[in-house]
């Protein structure tokens, strides 16, 4: 059985300290402007869906931000893909980090939770689709937005005997899939997983890494705690809950406090994959190591774009009556990266004909580019 001992003591430590130092000043300027902006709240809600989105694109997958919350929403638009299902399980993790207390996630406790959960996720997690229910897409409507109706039931053309059949098949596997390894990987489906793949193993090891790196500033442990989690590979289907827990290492130290999970995927995202790939140990650390730089830059620059937006919003707002859905409609853009006119029906309790009324009035930008299924956004 070959080896995997992470020893930290071979590490040069050195090449690190500036770019993490770096990084730390950057995400406690952030920070401290989330915690005293008008704004903060909303643009939390944000990196959640974008940080989410990015993790899938670490990973070679593609996940468009429309789709990500129209799905969050439950305003599909199309069948969920494996990759988009995958995603959503990271913005519910990320979500879920974010409301515990700050040491929860490197917690045994939450450890085994949060495996669990990306294990089941892995399978197809959301859910709806835990249950063996998948989410129908809503109909289109040849007069307009094909969300704003629902005529999901009785479309003429489907074998519903056939959707069951493939719905049953599916929650076997999910449950199959889910259920927990015991003694070397048996009860394990060999088609979905390497059964010599030991993870609890892995996971040990991985434990072991951040005893090791806990005398570390907090920069370096969550820089070391990442590199050691690619390089063992401790998850064969979750190789994003490592970037969580890596984020969740600069929460328990005070680095971002409250509800700000660092957006380490949309950093990392803006580094070469050659670089984050390396063979060498020390380029791969020093890619970490400037993905976080590159992460804080990037929330900096996106809080004071929102923050301009909010402001040239509150402009228009001016001698509205107070009854007018604008001020509602401006806190749901400023929380949501899209919004549908579905979206924004439910949100303010009017009809979609309204909702895109009152869309046009605000003046939000068009995302899709489309005629049909269209979304707005902050310019």
């Amino acid at each position: 059985m070959i080896s995997m001992a992470y020893d930290i003591a071979r590490i040069s430590m050195t090449p690190l300290m500036r770019p993490a130092f770096e990084a730390g000043i950057a995400f406690t300027r952030l920070d401290e402007r989330i915690d005293r902006s008008p704004v903060g709240t909303g643009f939390l809600e944000r990196t959640q869906f974008t940080d989410a989105s990015a993790s899938l694109w670490i990973d070679g997958g593609l996940v468009h931000l429309e789709d990500l919350v129209l799905h969050d929403a439950t305003r599909d638009i199309r069948t969920p893909t494996h990759e988009l299902t995958i995603s959503r399980d990271v913005l519910r993790t990320r979500r879920r980090i974010a409301a515990q207390l700050p040491g929860w996630a490197l917690s045994a406790d939450g450890i085994r939770s949060l495996r669990k959960t990306s294990e089941i996720g892995s399978g197809g997690g959301d859910e709806a689709t835990t249950a063996g229910v998948v989410r129908p897409a809503v109909a289109i409507d040849a007069e307009g937005e094909g969300e704003d109706v629902d005529h999901s039931e009785n479309l003429p053309g489907l074998d519903y005997a056939a959707i069951d059949a493939v719905l049953a098949r599916s929650e076997a596997a999910i449950e199959n899939a889910g259920r927990p390894c015991r003694g070397g990987g048996q009860d394990k489906d060999p088609m979905i997983y390497d059964l010599d793949w030991d993870e609890d193993a892995r996971l040990d090891e991985w434990r072991g890494v951040l005893r090791q790196a806990q005398e570390l500033p907090a920069v370096l442990q969550a820089i070391v705690a990442l590199e050691a989690w690619n390089e063992l590979s401790v998850l064969q289907h979750s190789p994003w809950l490592g970037r969580l827990f890596s984020a969740a290492i600069l929460r328990q130290a005070g680095i971002t406090s409250g509800a700000h999970l660092a957006a380490i995927n949309l950093g990392l995202k803006t580094i070469p994959v050659d670089r984050r790939r390396h063979r060498d140990r020390e380029t791969r650390l020093l890619a970490i190591a400037h993905g976080m730089i590159a992460a804080a830059e990037i929330g900096l620059k996106e809080h004071d774009r929102l923050a301009l937006a909010r402001t040239m919003f509150e402009r228009k707002l001016g001698g509205r009556r107070t009854s007018s859905k604008l001020p509602e409609l401006v806190e749901l853009v400023m929380a949501k990266p899209l919004v549908s006119a579905g979206m924004v029906a439910k949100a303010l309790e009017v009809t979609p004909q309204a909702a895109r009324r009152i869309v046009f009035e605000l003046g939000l930008r068009e995302m899709t580019g489309r005629g049909r299924f269209r979304a707005w956004g902050v310019l």
